[in-house]
């Protein structure tokens, strides 16, 4: 936490961490920001507001923006998202329009979340984009944002393997709620 701290206010990079890590940090930054200036950019959701929003996260990364033209594989897994790019383009448009007509703030912000991630629109930083687009939707309706900090990287792993293997989003969803039961209890 210091560490990040650090090289959020001074731009400096911890000892032990690549620059692309660092570059990581810099562009989740970026991107909330923006957000926090625009809360209403991602209402309603959009193909071009979700890749706007990869942009700020891939920038100086080495990653291709917008939607990939190759196929991806997801380690650890057998699933294979779409790899027609047209198929993807029609996948995030169909979960936008779904996500539009919802009315409950916090399944918004959970089927984003899980469909980004699950369809893997981008070549690099799918997850990343789902979470940071998912608490756009929350901070838009003021609500606080999830920072998924107390959740072990291997329990985020194998509940996001249970989607991708069984479309199963029990385990995803229990970590969703626990995140923003512990953001309300940890900040406000």
């Amino acid at each position: 936490m210091l560490e990040t701290e650090r090289l959020l206010k001074e731009q400096k990079t911890a000892s032990g961490k690549t620059k692309d890590e660092a570059t990581m940090l810099l562009n989740h930054k970026a991107a909330l920001d923006f957000i926090l200036e625009s809360p209403n950019y991602i209402q309603p959701l959009s193909l071009a507001g979700i890749e706007d929003i990869h942009s700020f996260l891939i920038k100086d990364l080495n990653v291709a923006r917008n939607i990939r033209k190759r196929r991806i594989g997801i380690t650890g897994t057998n699933y294979r998202p779409l790899d027609n790019e047209f198929q993807i383009r029609e996948s995030l448009q169909s979960m936008c329009a779904l996500i539009n007509e919802r009315t409950d703030i916090f399944e918004k912000a959970l089927m984003v979340l899980v469909l980004i991630s699950y369809i893997q629109p981008f070549e690099d930083g799918n997850k990343r984009t789902a979470r940071i687009i998912s608490n756009a939707v929350l901070m838009n309706y003021q609500y606080c944002p999830l920072s998924f900090r107390t959740v072990d990287t291997i329990d985020y792993k194998k509940a996001m393997l249970i989607i991708y293997e069984q479309n199963s989003i029990s385990v995803f969803k229990k970590i969703f709620i626990e995140q923003f039961e512990f953001a309300v209890k940890t900040y406000f």
